[in-house]
């Protein structure tokens, strides 16, 4: 039990000290209304007023940064949290469908089998995926930049090549994008990197039979939505206007 009494002495000798209540609450564990009540006839010397009065203004100006800091402790303790959910190694199963997601949301939907990116880890990620569920090694892929005139085009694939196992031999021709007057604000240092697997059509149809396996649970939800507002199909395109 609390002994306010003993709270309450050491609360006023650290008041008369010159600390703020919230300095003093770290001291003396009691509410803030508590402290209030005990300490608001206590005058403060005028050298501790001005400290106080200085720590608050620095507070002030200090408070979107200080939010900004504190939400980005937050967001780093969420991701920690959630990378301890994840355990490895991955089943196969999960890194199967992982590579099939990815490949969904980026990879070719006609012809052959290809991802463009320009993430480095998502272009490992799938390099090592082709690896492990079709035994498809880096040697057998083949690759192709998209970079800006301003780039080192040979240290650019070199960098890729040593990233992914992907001899540079098996790097085609580059795609330099034309000069602009427009400013990129994200600069892609290291370019677009297009992987290609030859040959691959059927294991595309494979990948998006994994896909339509998982998506068939969703088959009727969708399906049922799609017919309710199927007359959204039916609009037609305006005829081209002619000038002439």
């Amino acid at each position: 039990m609390k002994n306010f009494s003993t709270l309450k002495k050491k609360a006023l000798v650290l008041r008369r000290k010159g600390l703020s209540y919230n300095e003093i609450k770290r001291k003396v564990p009691v509410a803030k209304s508590t402290l209030s009540l005990w300490l608001k006839y206590i005058k403060l010397k005028p050298e501790y007023r001005q400290r106080l009065y200085t720590k608050q203004v620095q507070i002030l100006a200090r408070g979107p940064q200080s939010q900004k800091e504190r939400r980005a402790r937050e967001i780093e303790g969420i991701i920690k949290d959630a990378e301890n959910e994840v355990s490895f190694p991955l089943a196969t199963e999960a890194f199967r469908l992982m590579g099939a997601a990815l490949y969904w949301a980026e990879g070719n939907k006609q012809g052959m089998c290809e991802v463009a990116n320009s993430d480095p880890h998502l272009i490992v990620l799938m390099v090592k995926w082709f690896k492990s569920i079709f035994n498809i090694s880096p040697a057998e892929l083949k690759a192709r930049l998209n970079i800006y005139p301003q780039q080192d085009d040979g240290k650019i694939k070199k960098f890729w090549s040593e990233l992914t196992g992907i001899p540079i031999k098996n790097f085609g021709k580059s795609f330099i994008k034309p000069t602009s007057s427009g400013y990129k604000k994200n600069n892609l240092y290291y370019g677009t990197v297009k992987i290609s697997v030859l040959k691959s059509v059927n294991i595309r149809h494979r990948i998006f039979g994994w896909i339509s396996a998982v998506l068939k649970n969703f088959n009727p939800e969708v399906k049922l939505i799609q017919k309710r507002w199927e007359s959204l199909t039916r609009i037609q395109r305006p005829a081209p206007v002619n000038l002439k």
